[in-house]
């Protein structure tokens, strides 16, 4: 359930994108591909957040024991049992820090390897999330390019990433 990018980088990495659940940077769906009904579906989620919170000081002022961890509200738990989410690439590409000269990445996959713009793959996502479980079936992670042109049929098995 790991991914490595390697190649023509300084720091090769190693990814594991089961702990990416609990990273502020992830995105749903919705918000990646269909910005617009995210927006108005806000209002909702900007109601139920409120209870949630509401709730939360409720159960907090009653001095639970034991204490009640704070990190993650009801609302934020909901999300990440039910949602389906990915991760920006961007990110872990820069922390490699990749040559100058690097133009495009082969990955790694469990149907062979796919070659593709490097500039592409920094602006592309990888959902690690579907449903609120790990990818089991062709994970642990598809590539999705920001433009949406592969919303039906992404990159799936990506296992490595080479930078070339």
């Amino acid at each position: 359930m790991i991914v490595q990018i390697s190649g023509n980088v300084k720091f090769p990495i190693t990814l594991d994108p089961t702990v990416w659940i609990f990273d502020d940077r992830k995105m749903t769906f919705k918000e990646v591909f269909e910005p617009s009904e995210v927006e108005s579906s806000h209002e909702e989620e900007d109601e139920l957040k409120r209870q949630s919170l509401r709730f939360d000081r409720e159960v907090y002022q009653q001095k639970l024991n034991p204490p009640v961890n704070k990190s993650i509200n009801r609302y934020e738990k909901q999300r990440i049992i039910n949602g389906t989410f990915l991760m920006p690439i961007k990110p872990f590409l820069h922390t490699s820090e990749p040559a100058s000269q690097v133009e495009q990445a082969a990955l790694m996959t469990d149907h062979g390897e796919v070659l593709i713009d490097a500039d592409m793959l920094a602006d592309a996502y990888l959902l690690f999330s579907e449903n609120g479980k790990p990818l089991q079936d062709n994970g642990p992670v598809h590539l999705y390019f920001q433009n949406g042109s592969n919303r039906d049929n992404p990159i799936t098995g990506i296992k490595k990433i080479e930078l070339r």
